[in-house]
């Protein structure tokens, strides 16, 4: 019985106490995390009510260390605030506040990432009880820049298992930052056996961490163009955020499937003379694969990608082939490709006939042909001056000027620059020719010297020889030009009239050029005194006036015939000098001496004859 009442009063104040407790019960509130960066203060907040004051109230703050066990780090009550001695945050909080607004504010200066721990607000009061609120602070670093190096050998597609891409690394970052790997803008994701990325996180002595992914994956050929390139995740506070690396090219290696040769210069038809570059191109580029060119028709070998030939000629036309041949390859596989070059010719120049000789007045028909391997054009030239087209020359009626040498040029026009020359010698045959000069009289003055010359043309090549009227021969300097022109050149001393020949000949003739040298005296030098200058001039003045009077003299005399011969004309035909038959004699006695007598025939014959003051007959020159 006694038990059963103790019972009851130990539920009844237990209903009680409970009753009391939910009434007058203290609480506390405070946020889940606080975020915050590194370095920078954290301000945790502890808000709570009770019903009491805070003369009876206790605040204490604690953080939960890495074990999981409680430290007090700062006790707060109406008649004090203590922090704790010995605790990583001795130096480094504070507590704003006495609690009777219901708040408390703690701050941690200088908040690093080991100072990422839970903090816990305790209020005790004398009658609410006893309540904690906990925050988690979280503590945050921006990493460095993202770095990436890829592998400098290359990567053979023929590759079993994963090889080396390249490397990932961020530094100095909290909490650890995530790197994912990318090809062309894609995350890298595979079967083990094919991708494989293995990290590594360093924390350093800062309490931040460093994290290094390497990326082994199998290539494949299309992953020569590929870009590589990581893409770093990190977390600052309320947010996340992301960056990237440069991007990065490996060198792949894959084996060659096809193989093509060109000829890269000339472009367009080539001719012998030319150089010629073939290039070899390949699909593949293993290193262990050897790239050969060859000729099949004179079996030239060159071990390389390309090759040049120098002054080709026809010989060098023909298959050429490109091969390619790896060498780690069980098989030795060979892959080829093949073209044709022809290499056009053109062969000299031949005439016929090269040298010739034709007499004058002959025909001479002449060709000119040139093998070639394309269509070709004649022109035929004199010098420098274009004659006929096509390959025969047909000279008609030869002439000393049909003499000389022909050109016959060979073209083809679908290349430009091919082309070759032949020549014909033309020598016609016929007595020599005198070309000049135009004047053959010269007048010199006694005992002067004077020079001749002549030019001379024929073939075969003329004799020039000069010599004068008195018998003499002379000795001359001779020089012939291209054209075969003799040009022959003589100095003779004057001492009186004489004649000078230039004459030439050869087999077929001769021909001469005179010259009529007048030799003329030589006037007397006048003396140095005033006497004798004087006199020496008069008789030159004089001779001078003589030979101008003479002149006018003629003039007159050839005026006065000119009339008398028009009035016996009139009177001829008026018939007032004589008859119709017959012959008649017309006297007319004149007292003066200057009689003029025309006697007229009837007969076939006519003749006028004029008679002189003498009465003597004059020649009709006079």
């Amino acid at each position: 019985m006694a038990a059963r009442d103790t019972s009851f009063i130990l539920v009844g104040l237990l209903v009680l106490f409970h009753t009391w407790g939910a009434w007058a019960d203290v609480k506390v509130k405070m946020e889940d995390r606080v975020e915050v960066f590194r370095g920078e203060p954290a301000q945790i907040a502890c808000t709570f009510t009770s019903s009491d004051g805070i003369g009876g109230m206790i605040i204490q703050w604690f953080y939960v260390n890495r074990l999981g066990e409680k430290q007090k780090i700062y006790l707060q009550n109406s008649t004090m605030n203590v922090t704790d001695s010995g605790t990583p945050f001795t130096q480094r909080i504070s507590v704003n506040g006495t609690g009777a607004d219901g708040e408390i504010l703690l701050t941690i200066s200088d908040v690093q990432p080991e100072d990422e721990l839970e903090f816990i607000c305790l209020i005790k009061t004398l009658t609410d009880g006893t309540a904690e609120g906990r925050t988690k602070l979280k503590v945050f670093a921006t990493p460095d820049h993202p770095t990436i190096e890829g592998v400098q050998t290359g990567i053979s597609i023929n590759e079993e298992i994963p090889s080396k891409i390249g490397t990932c690394e961020v530094k100095n970052g909290y909490p650890k930052p995530n790197i994912t790997w990318y090809r062309n803008n894609t995350p890298i994701r595979g079967a083990q056996d094919v991708v494989k990325a293995v990290q590594t996180i360093t924390t350093e002595s800062s309490g931040l961490y460093s994290v290094k992914s390497e990326l082994n994956m199998k290539v494949m050929k299309v992953d020569v163009q590929a870009q590589f390139y990581c893409e770093v995740t990190y977390f600052i506070p309320k947010e996340s955020r992301m960056t990237e690396t440069n991007r990065i090219n490996i060198t792949v290696y894959y084996p060659t499937t096809s193989v093509i040769i060109l000829v890269e210069s000339p472009k367009g038809k080539i001719k012998e003379g030319d150089s010629i570059e073939l290039h070899c191109y390949v699909n593949g580029n293993m290193p262990s694969s050897i790239i050969t060119i060859s000729h099949e028709e004179s079996g030239d070998y060159w071990e390389n990608k390309s090759v040049v030939l120098e002054n080709v000629t026809r010989q060098n036309s023909g298959y050429y082939y490109c091969n390619s041949t790896d060498t780690e390859s069980n098989s030795f596989e060979e892959v080829s490709g093949n073209t044709m070059v022809f290499v056009n010719y053109l062969d000299p120049a031949v005439v016929k006939p090269e040298n010739v000789e034709v007499l004058q007045g002959d025909e001479l028909m002449a060709t000119c042909n040139a093998l070639s391997s394309l269509q070709t054009q004649t022109v035929w030239f004199k010098d420098g001056k274009k004659l006929s087209m096509g390959h025969s020359l047909n000279l008609k009626n030869a002439t000393i000027e049909t003499a000389g040498t022909y050109m016959c040029v060979v073209t083809v026009s679908e290349i430009e620059g091919m082309e070759t020359k032949g020549t014909l010698t033309v020598n016609v045959q016929g007595p020599p020719q005198i070309l000049g000069p135009d004047f053959r009289e010269v007048q010199k003055s006694s005992g002067e010297m004077v020079n001749l010359s002549c030019d001379v043309i024929g073939y075969p090549a003329p004799t020039v020889v000069w010599y004068t009227s008195d018998g003499k021969s002379h000795e001359a300097a001779s020089e012939t030009d291209t054209k075969g022109v003799i040009h022959s050149v003589v100095n003779i001393t004057i001492t009186s009239d004489i004649t000078a020949i230039c004459n030439a000949s050869n087999n077929f003739g001769t021909v001469a050029l005179t010259f009529n040298i007048i030799a003329s005296k030589r006037t007397p030098r006048p003396d140095t005194t005033t006497t004798n200058t004087a006199v020496s001039t008069t008789p030159n003045k004089v001779k001078k006036e003589g030979k101008g009077v003479i002149i006018a003299v003629i003039i007159i005399c050839i005026l006065l015939l000119a009339i008398l011969g028009s009035v016996l004309y009139f009177l001829y035909k008026k018939g007032k000098i004589c008859g119709r038959s017959g012959k008649q004699d017309l006297t007319k006695e004149v007292s003066s001496k200057d009689n003029i007598v025309v006697e007229m025939k009837s007969d076939n014959t006519e003749e006028a004859v004029l008679l002189g003051v003498n009465g003597e007959k004059l020649p009709p020159s006079n």
